[in-house]
């Protein structure tokens, strides 16, 4: 089953099962589909709510209660569900999911517009509960420029192996300053970039009466526009992502030649 398949099941599922609850806040990662943030594979088992008047966590059947602190500024209306804010769900999936998992949900709230600044103070509510150092570390990494997962998780790894992007969205331009292209991930002092391709990815590139085809022709087009200006590119895709030393060979393979074409001087 595809996953935007699993996401309207599941939005059916939360608007037929929440109202029953009585009293229960969407959130977790019931509220990671109803704000539209990346969800982990195979995440959407249960109906995920928290009740701040519960004594402890449980799951019954398909639902899942969370027992916490809830004010008032940490819920919002949507679909006509009360559901944890932006913010308490970033810090929510931060304390509960993988790293890689939570940064990528971190990065696409920034990339809607949550403040910094309230993101922290939630984050700061937090404190003395289960996950929040690790949560701590998510928001320290966030970074909205990262425009899809698979950025998101590319650049933790990245940052794993050592091998961390000096800019993301690093706009290459000509000699007479004149737009050439973007790319994801720019590694300036080897003259190197390079790009997570996904399906994800290619479909928001689509242009009006395009196909994938034509997608994958212009953007190896601007690829040999980018080679043209000096450029090293290393792109890969999810698969890759569970292959990370053969891809920090690649990249490194990449770093020597762009240090032997730079110029001297």
């Amino acid at each position: 089953m595809r996953a935007d398949d699993d996401v309207g099941r599941h939005r059916q599922l939360l608007q037929a099962t929440v109202p029953q609850l009585g009293g229960g806040v969407v959130s977790h990662l019931s509220a990671a589909v109803l704000h539209g943030l990346p969800l982990p594979v195979g995440g959407l088992r249960h109906v995920q709510v928290t009740q701040p008047a519960a004594r402890s966590g449980r799951r019954r059947g398909h639902v899942h209660r969370f027992a916490a602190p809830l004010p008032a500024e940490d819920v919002t209306l949507l679909d006509g569900l009360a559901v944890t804010t932006l913010a308490r769900t970033v810090v929510d999936l931060g304390r509960a999911l993988p790293f890689a998992d939570a940064v990528a949900v971190a990065d696409a709230a920034l990339r809607q517009g949550l403040d910094g600044g309230e993101l922290r103070l939630v984050l700061e509510q937090a404190t003395g509960r289960p996950g929040v150092a690790r949560a701590r570390r998510v928001v320290a990494f966030a970074d909205g420029r990262s425009e899809s997962a698979g950025e998101s998780r590319s650049r933790v790894l990245l940052h794993r192996i050592g091998l961390p992007p000096s800019t993301l969205q690093l706009v290459v331009l000509d000699e007479q300053g004149c737009f050439v292209g973007r790319s994801d991930f720019g590694w300036q002092e080897h003259r190197t970039l390079g790009e997570f391709d996904g399906r994800v990815t290619y479909g928001r590139l689509l242009r009006p009466g395009e196909t994938a085809a034509d997608v994958v022709h212009r953007e190896k087009r601007r690829e040999d526009a980018l080679r043209d200006q000096g450029w090293e590119m290393v792109r890969w895709g999810s698969v890759d992502l569970h292959h990370e030393q053969a891809l920090a060979e690649r990249l490194r393979r990449a770093f020597r030649r762009g240090d032997a074409r730079a110029p001297r001087g």
